[in-house]
């Protein structure tokens, strides 16, 4: 993964990922539309797919609402990087196939620095400035979440392979 680096600060919760006012839908077209729109109201225009959201502590915090992740996924972000995340986002967004990093120097990384993610190395490497950080590994389980695109999408090649092998 490799993207430009957008921040958001400390306790962004779910209001501020996808406001209440857009929940009439769980469509990820519509709600990518207006992802972040309350934190700023131009992201939508300015970030491209595969753009990468910086984040402060505590990320997702407040409803336990999928659409937050859903948005996010939808929207083209790549992955969110943060010291912390709220518990429940961090479940639905391995369950939606959002892959985020714990991270606890995501505030070092500036807007705009061009970032990759080497699954790999387990490393974060800020283009821009040349510095690289270590994540802490995301769990096997989890990253087959990801890799088949969410949980339902997991649950649906595990049961084909079950049918298989009947």
């Amino acid at each position: 993964m490799r993207g430009k680096a957008w921040k958001f600060g400390d306790n962004v919760d779910t209001d501020l990922i996808i406001a209440a006012r857009y929940l009439n839908t769980s469509e990820p077209s519509e709600l990518a539309k207006h992802v972040m729109e309350d934190a700023d109201p131009e992201f939508v225009s300015k970030m491209e797919p595969g753009d990468i959201i910086i984040a402060g502590e505590n990320f997702g915090c407040g409803s336990s609402r999928e659409h937050a992740p859903i948005a996010l996924k939808a929207a083209g972000i790549a992955a969110v990087i943060a010291p912390t995340f709220a518990r429940i986002f961090y479940r639905n967004a391995f369950n939606m196939g959002l892959p985020i990093f714990e991270l606890p120097e995501a505030n070092e990384i500036n807007e705009g620095d061009i970032v990759r993610i080497d699954m790999e190395k387990g490393e974060v490497i800020d283009e821009t400035t040349g510095k690289s950080y270590k994540f802490n590994p995301i769990p096997e389980f989890m990253q087959e979440l990801v890799d088949a695109g969410g949980l339902i999408q997991y649950a649906k090649k595990e049961l084909a392979a079950q049918k298989e092998q009947a």
